[in-house]
């Protein structure tokens, strides 16, 4: 597996990414390839024994060190860009390695960010070596993607809270040592009545419901039963769980296009190949007008969602306050153009396209759930829209004011 089919090098060196970034980028497509007997055995195990595995490499291999800021282990940027070059090299090489990288950083991330002194030095430094594997819990099977409808409950007893409800379509549910968990305090009604907890997975009256998923990896729903944490146990403060999580999805949206790319790239590859060693009506089915067509839609797909990818990246890791929106665009275009590219690669491999666990067959199974999770293609489609109108209205008082002047 040629390193340079992993990242486009002509992009790595556009003014986005500096020196730190493209030696990133290197070191962990170089990685990728060497684990390709690791691969082979996690994919054919169990997803709870393979997710647990996989997420002790990555720690131990030093992947997931920039999630203990406070370590002077890890030496590559930890930004946005940085996840989303990861995210790319894992997709392309193997689902599941992906999947644990990011619920990994998606679970820490909060912690990270909200956290307290004594919560970032408990839980960062395991779950940065991979020996404390984490999940986000905001899902619910009521509420959707509408976070501010969150109805799991926490409510005041004494000193503690007690938590009683059910999270759903939990990644890595059946293998977490720590929830991130959003519920409803009622500090106000809607998003002012969330607030997020840190809750250990052994804690009394937290229990699992195993979900099988179109591509197997660890999922399931996650009960709470009277579930009694410490007020300790707060992420930030009591109704700040809404900010939590939307700041959460915002910044990890863009990674999800990033793995999209990344599955993209590997159909568009292996597509390439077949239909360059395919013999077909006396050539190849590359020389096929029909075939070439599909082949370069494939590649303008691929320039335009690492374009996009790298940009909201980039504003999110240069502080910029409108980085969101970047992010939406990068999820929507990235997620649907790598449905299109891999149902394409399907089609060029013919039959041989849709034999299990062949390279077109995973990665069709796994590119579907990217255009949901993080924010469904549709919602995001709203949020873009909504977007529309108040950057309308800034430019429109923003030329008034020229005027007035």
């Amino acid at each position: 597996m040629d390193r340079f089919a992993i990242f486009d090098p002509d992009i790595l060196h556009l003014p986005f990414y500096d020196d730190e970034h493209r030696r990133f980028a290197h070191q962990v497509a170089t990685w990728c390839e060497g684990q390709g007997d690791r691969w082979k055995t996690a994919r054919g195990g169990h997803p709870d024994d393979s997710g647990r595995r996989l997420v002790e490499l990555l720690g131990a291999d030093g992947w997931l060190a920039g999630l203990d800021p406070e370590s002077e282990t890890h030496q590559y940027p930890a930004d946005l860009r940085t996840v989303c070059l990861a995210r790319e090299a894992l997709a392309y090489t193997e689902d599941l390695a992906d999947f644990a990288y990011s619920i990994q950083s998606l679970s820490a991330t909060p912690i990270i960010r909200f956290g307290d002194e004594e919560q970032r030095r408990r839980y960062l430094p395991p779950m940065a070596k991979g020996l404390l594997v984490g999940a986000f819990a905001v899902s619910e099977k009521e509420a959707g993607s509408e976070v501010a409808a969150v109805g799991l409950s926490a409510r005041r007893s004494g000193a503690d809270y007690v938590l009683d409800g059910t999270k759903a379509w939990i990644a890595h549910a059946t293998i977490a040592d720590l929830f991130v968990v959003v519920a409803r305090t009622g500090e106000g009604p809607g998003p002012l009545g969330l607030t997020a907890f840190v809750v250990p997975a052994d804690s009394p009256g937290v229990r699992v419901e195993p979900l099988d998923a179109i591509a197997p990896r660890s999922f399931g729903h996650l009960v709470l039963e009277h579930c009694r944490v410490p007020t300790e146990a707060v992420l930030g403060r009591p109704g700040k769980g809404f900010i939590i999580a939307m700041d959460l999805l915002e910044r990890f949206r863009m990674t999800v296009a990033a793995a999209a790319i990344g599955f993209a790239r590997r159909a568009a590859d292996a597509a390439l190949a077949h239909t360059r060693s395919r013999r077909a009506f006396g050539s190849t089915l590359f020389d096929l007008q029909l075939v070439k067509a599909s082949l370069a839609d494939m590649e303008v797909r691929l320039h335009a969602a690492t374009l996009l990818t790298a940009r909201a990246a980039w504003e999110c890791d240069r502080g910029s306050r409108r980085f969101a929106r970047y992010s939406n665009i990068a999820k929507v275009y990235a997620t649907e153009a790598a449905q299109e590219t891999v149902d394409a690669a399907v089609q060029l491999f013919g039959a041989a396209g849709v034999i299990r666990d062949g390279v077109p067959e995973r990665l069709y199974r796994q590119i579907r759930s990217l255009r949901i999770y993080e924010g469904s293609t549709d919602v995001l489609r709203l949020a873009i829209a909504d977007a529309l109108d108040v950057r309308r209205a800034g430019h429109t008082m923003e030329a008034t004011a020229k005027e007035e002047r």
